[in-house]
């Protein structure tokens, strides 16, 4: 059994490619990821669930670590809210993106970063210790720093309450990891036993969002997704090199450089997209570019870890 689970975590992006076919194909298969139960979006709870896997695997000593690293986590958190908005906010105006999508790439750039940026960090022989803290403390953040952010953007533009999406984050981030913290803290060498397994958990949920997402949304990724890509791949590596040219300039190691870029390239793609249909649902589209993003940065993720670890490191 424990072979099967880290052979999806292993192949995490091959299943993601086949997740994303199979949902082009039948749609209907996946309509209940974007369906209610009890009165919540089924979305909500599968982020809760890959936030509380994430909970699971820290520790209090990953927050301690913030203050061991000042530097590197001040030039990493700025980074990730200050250059990740600015980036979308820049694309979405470059390429004239309408409303749903400006939305949708905007929610990209100023959620916090990803889980899966810590494997693809590790992968890549970078600082792991760094990655986690960094993904740890922007997550942490994001309830204030996400909503306020995308008010500045795009708050005079399209209607939505931060305050709301606040109290989204809390409930979808912040409580689901608090719950896997304190487990972790309280039973530490069951969730080591689970750290075989919740990878590969997590990788499958992501897989089922990106699949819900895109197959509710098959006509308008076929129609009209050309722009909507080129801009997630520049995003993706525009956010990698100014990872590299930060880390650089602040005087980080190479382990460190690689952290940063990987970071900043690697986006809570599932937040953005059940923020987008929470709080935006008149703009349907608006939940497209989180779902082609969580595809594309694992899928190329994949292929630059292997190339940091045989020529960068």
């Amino acid at each position: 059994m424990k072979r099967i689970f880290k052979a999806i975590e292993k192949y995490y992006f091959i299943i993601i490619i086949v997740m994303v076919i199979l949902s082009l194909a039948q749609p209907g298969l996946f309509n209940w990821v974007l369906s209610e139960y009890a009165g919540v979006n089924v979305i909500n709870l599968l982020l809760s669930l890959v936030l509380f896997t994430m909970g699971t695997t820290l520790t209090f000593d990953n927050f301690v670590n913030v203050f061991k690293n000042p530097k590197e986590i001040m030039v990493g958190i700025s980074a990730q809210y200050i250059l990740m908005p600015l980036i979308t906010m820049a694309l979405a105006s470059l390429f004239s993106l309408d409303a749903a999508l400006t939305v949708g790439i905007i929610l990209v750039g100023t959620v916090p970063g990803g889980t899966a940026s810590d494997v693809i960090t590790f992968l890549a022989g970078g600082d792991v210790a760094l990655s986690v803290s960094l993904t740890a403390v922007s997550t942490v953040l994001s309830p204030i720093l996400t909503p306020f952010i995308t008010l500045l953007l795009i708050g005079n533009q399209i209607h939505f309450n931060p305050i709301d999406m606040l109290i989204s984050i809390v409930q979808i981030v912040i409580i689901p990891i608090a719950i896997g913290l304190l487990l972790n803290y309280r039973f530490p060498m069951f969730c080591k036993k689970l750290k075989d397994y919740l990878p590969a958990v997590s990788s499958l949920v992501v897989c089922l969002i990106v699949a819900g997402v895109i197959g509710a949304n098959k006509t308008a990724i076929l129609t009209s997704s050309g722009i909507i890509i080129l801009v997630i791949v520049l995003q993706y590596f525009i956010a990698m090199g100014l990872g590299f040219i930060a880390g650089y300039i602040s005087g980080m190691g190479k382990k460190q450089i690689i952290t940063l870029a990987i970071e900043l390239a690697f986006q809570n793609s599932g937040l953005s997209t059940s923020l987008a249909k929470t709080h935006f649902p008149s703009l349907a589209q608006a939940t497209v570019p989180g779902a082609l993003y969580s595809v594309w940065q694992n899928f190329a993720g994949s292929i630059l870890a292997y190339l940091f670890k045989r020529y960068y490191e």
